[in-house]
């Protein structure tokens, strides 16, 4: 049987892609407010649909089937940022304790600039003054912590969101199936049932990695003495939910609150050190077996998702970029136009040579007939 090739230039294709691709960075940039609690609530959403099943299995009804699993998220939500709130009370009722150990550590690296570099501290003094006016301060913080605002909007739609999808799932599901009906329904229910695997096998994934991350750093501070073991332990295992850029930012976050607080500076080094051995028990075991080989995205594809994420939508986008380029990968496989797409994004560097090759083949078959 003889099939028409597609007449469209190739310029145009990768026009129409990259045009598309703009075109929906523009609406996650411009509607991030209401996009990234909704995208958050689909990763939720995913993660209890098995206690709804479940609960639904003991002849619970569906409302409160929903409700129930919604409760218990809630309360373990609750449960992480009282404990969180209470470390961070305890170390911010020495703030003014470490401040004076941070004056005196700048004290004595203006005496060691001088001493080496013939820097008076007069000159040292102006330059950092000149640094302050440069700096935006309120940019910075703005752009590193979530308003007020942006959190309410977080806690009042993250519940909405969530029970409204758990309980149109058919609904939502018929829909695509109808959307995209083409011969292809059977193709169509795959990609949402692999779709909802890979986000379930990430999120808890990640959520058994913290809590291993935090055992690890918890037990390491706490054997080396270092203060506010726990504070830091569970800011390192936080930020280790974004890859790369959160654990260089927790090594530099806990080495510096240590060198502050501790008037041994080799516990800066044994704190970097420990960080550097769960790092290592985190990259070469717990992803690997923890999170599950589901989620198998190169660290190219991984890192620019990650930057991407950030550039549009700040820290929730680079949580998200993950979990969203692992399914897009799932589409890319099972759709013949895409496949391309999923082999650039995918961890197998052995078999792309040969993949190309025979779609290179068969596009040149397709136009031969």
């Amino acid at each position: 049987m003889s099939t028409t090739a597609d007449p469209t230039p190739f310029y145009k294709k990768l026009a129409f892609n990259l045009l598309s691709l703009v075109l929906l960075g523009g609406i996650l940039y411009a509607g991030q407010g209401i996009l990234i609690p909704l995208f958050f609530s689909v990763l939720l959403a995913t993660l209890l649909l098995p206690v709804v099943m479940f609960l639904q299995s003991w002849k619970v009804p569906h409302i409160v089937a929903i409700l129930l699993s919604l409760l218990l998220a809630m309360a373990a939500i609750v449960g992480i940022t009282y404990f969180l709130s209470r470390q961070m009370v305890s170390f911010f009722e020495d703030v003014d304790i470490i401040k004076e150990r941070l004056q005196e550590i700048f004290t004595s690296l203006q005496g060691w600039i001088r001493e080496h570099f013939n820097i008076n501290i007069r000159d040292q003094q102006a330059y950092i003054q000149d640094t302050k006016e440069k700096v935006q301060t309120e940019k910075i913080v703005g752009a590193t912590f979530i308003s007020l605002t942006t959190f309410i909007s977080y806690l009042v739609l993250l519940p909405v969101y969530t029970f409204l999808l758990l309980y149109y799932k058919e609904l939502i599901k018929q829909f695509f199936i109808f959307v995209f009906r083409n011969d292809t329904e059977d193709q169509i229910r795959d990609v949402l049932h692999q779709s909802r695997l890979v986000s379930q096998s990430f999120i808890t994934g990640l959520l058994i990695e913290v809590v291993i991350v935090f055992s690890l750093n918890s037990a390491g501070f706490l054997i080396l003495g270092i203060k506010y073991a726990l504070f830091l332990a569970l800011v390192a295992a936080l930020l280790n939910l974004v890859p790369y850029i959160g654990m260089i930012i927790a090594n530099i976050f806990c080495m510096l609150i240590t060198l502050v607080s501790s008037e041994n500076l080799t516990d800066v080094l044994w704190v970097g050190v420990v960080l550097a051995l769960v790092q290592f028990v985190d990259n070469n075991f717990l992803m690997p077996f923890v999170v599950g080989s589901k989620v198998r995205i190169n660290a190219l594809a991984t890192l620019i998702g990650i930057l991407v994420g950030g550039a549009l939508c700040g820290v929730p986008g680079m949580f998200l970029a993950i979990p969203g380029i692992a399914v897009l990968k799932v589409i890319f496989d099972r759709v013949d136009a895409l496949k391309p797409y999923g082999i650039l994004v995918g961890d197998n560097v052995n078999t792309p040579r040969l993949t190309f090759r025979k779609l290179w083949l068969r596009k040149k078959r397709k136009e031969a007939e």
